[in-house]
């Protein structure tokens, strides 16, 4: 399986993405998370007919890290509507060019233009708010790896919001980086998820490191970061 399980139960299915992967199936049929994640569960737990899974949020195809999936309708439920009133606390890390202010708070207003996002006025129709943080900052050479937590959860908001301000993170030609990463991919990493469990009510952690394709520099730095989250 090219997908490493996380973590498990009767519940929920956390998997760590690689770049490249997409999160459910499109017109490509290329390998995605929740195809992937099914046929992981049957062979596992010797499931004779349909697996369900749920898919209660994404990551984008370019993008790594962690993503929860739910293994009962229930608990698709009851982490959707989690991720819905933005009581999932999730920590990105990401290599920019430029230098990004700590502390800094970006509050924007995206609009989605075909396969893009862009900023757009408040008044805009079909103008979304979003919102993030900068919470940590490490000048690496012309570049700073970033420790991001979002407030809201829009489509490329990372990647637009940092653009606009002219830190695009490395790899996203789409959105201004003059960088090459490896695989056409970004550095953009989910490095950590913080859930409450959808039966038990606990609150859940979970962390993961920077895939190997970042510099090393880079990778010890993010898992300094991580230790914070």
């Amino acid at each position: 399986m090219k997908l490493p399980v996380v973590y498990v139960d009767n519940h929920v299915l956390v998997v760590d993405k690689p770049a490249g992967m997409l999160s459910q199936e499109d017109r490509t049929k290329d390998e995605d998370v929740l195809s992937i994640a099914k046929q992981w569960v049957k062979i596992e737990y010797e499931k004779p007919g349909a697996v369900y899974l749920g898919l209660v949020h994404r990551l984008d195809r370019p993008a790594s890290g962690l993503m929860v999936l739910a293994r009962t309708s229930k608990s698709a439920a009851r982490l959707s509507e989690q991720f819905k009133n933005r009581t999932v606390t999730k920590t990105y890390l990401a290599l920019v060019e430029g230098a990004p202010v700590k502390g800094d708070v970006y509050e924007d207003w995206l609009q989605k233009w075909d396969e893009t996002v862009r900023v757009v006025d408040a008044n805009k129709k079909g103008a979304k708010l979003a919102k993030l943080t900068i919470l940590d900052v490490r000048k690496i050479g012309n570049y700073s790896l970033v420790r991001i937590e979002l407030a809201t959860g829009r489509a490329h908001q990372i990647r637009v919001q940092l653009a606009a301000r002219k830190f695009p993170i490395v790899g996203d030609f789409r959105y201004g980086s003059r960088t090459h990463h490896p695989g056409k991919n970004l550095a953009l990493h989910a490095g950590m998820l913080r859930i409450e469990h959808p039966t038990k009510k606990e609150t859940m952690v979970f962390t993961s490191e920077v895939p190997d394709a970042w510099p090393a520099e880079a990778r010890e730095y993010a898992s300094q970061m991580l230790s914070k989250s």
